[in-house]
């Protein structure tokens, strides 16, 4: 039996123009998803008053953010301009593998910040002696380990799989769906197993997020405060945004096995959590805060002044 040892990656086919706008617009979304992530992470680092359990787990997203989007974007531009459209086997997988892995970290990270705010919320006179710098430390490693940790089974059990051909995915990602279409025997019990992980890995954080925004809505609204209540729903609002529009995609995405969406519907929904998230983050999180706006216009000045 013949074993492919490349795939080729059709991406998002159309006329040479159509794949030159196509290019510039991926690669000013890159630019400025790299540029308002990293303004974020130097924010933080050269701020002391944003040496906060909130801004440093912000921090962190933002760092994961870059390299995220990084996993895919520059072999998508790399592809859009290639005439064979090849990636090979062992690249393939591990697209894979960093792909899936940045995006359980990213889940991992969502339910942490999450909780971060239930206990700044429902629990401030606790929160000092609970959410320490060892402890923060602590859950950040936790999110970083765990979301690599997560992923190796199922890439080898799909790699194990025999593709004797064709190799063409209809896809700018090395996606389990595809891959599965393209394996020369079925695999439902493989499937089945891959489907069931991604389900709890997508659920278990996102009820988790579920159930401290519940707790921090309940608080919220017994608020005597008009202006704290403001105060709070603006800083959690922002990061539900994020949650939603992350969630939604991945959900649509991999917890049903029958989904069954067509390929160009794969696309743009891959596109939207892989690339359109990360680009939004920045923005969502630093305009909607006053302290981080404050930090950045204070870094922005100390680069100005150093130059």
């Amino acid at each position: 039996m013949h074993f492919v040892t490349e795939f080729v990656l059709l991406g998002f086919p159309g006329q040479r123009e159509m794949q030159t706008f196509f290019f510039f617009l991926i690669l000013v979304v890159y630019l400025l998803t790299l540029l308002g992530n990293g303004a974020i992470v130097c924010a933080v680092k050269w701020d002391r008053q944003l040496h906060t359990p909130m801004y440093i787990f912000l921090g962190n997203f933002a760092f994961l953010e870059i390299w995220y989007i990084s996993s895919t974007v520059p072999n998508m531009l790399v592809n859009i301009l290639s005439d064979t459209k090849t990636i090979s086997f062992t690249g393939c997988f591990l697209q894979f593998y960093f792909f899936f892995s940045l995006g359980t970290t990213e889940c991992f990270f969502l339910s942490v910040m999450a909780y971060d705010r239930y206990l700044a919320i429902c629990r401030p006179l606790h929160y000092p002696s609970i959410m320490t710098g060892k402890f923060c430390v602590i859950l950040i490693c936790v999110c970083w380990v765990s979301g690599f940790l997560c992923y190796p089974v199922p890439v080898v059990l799909i790699s194990q799989l025999p593709f004797c051909g064709p190799n063409i995915i209809d896809h700018f990602v090395c996606d389990p769906g595809p891959l599965f279409a393209l394996a020369c025997i079925p695999a439902p019990s493989t499937e089945l197993i891959c489907y069931t992980f991604n389900s709890m890995i997508i659920f278990g954080p996102f009820l988790s997020i579920l159930g401290s925004y519940t707790l921090v809505l309940r608080a919220v609204v017994r608020f005597p405060s008009r202006a704290g209540r403001t105060k709070a729903f603006s800083t959690c609002g922002s990061h539900l945004m994020v949650v939603f529009l992350f969630y939604g995609t991945l959900m649509v995405m991999y917890v049903s096995p029958t989904s069954g969406n067509p390929a160009g519907m794969q696309k743009i929904i891959t596109l939207i959590y892989s690339a359109v998230t990360p680009l939004l983050n920045p923005f969502i999180y630093s305009l909607r805060n006053k302290d981080m706006k404050d930090a950045l216009k204070k870094v922005l000045r100390l680069r100005i002044n150093q130059n």
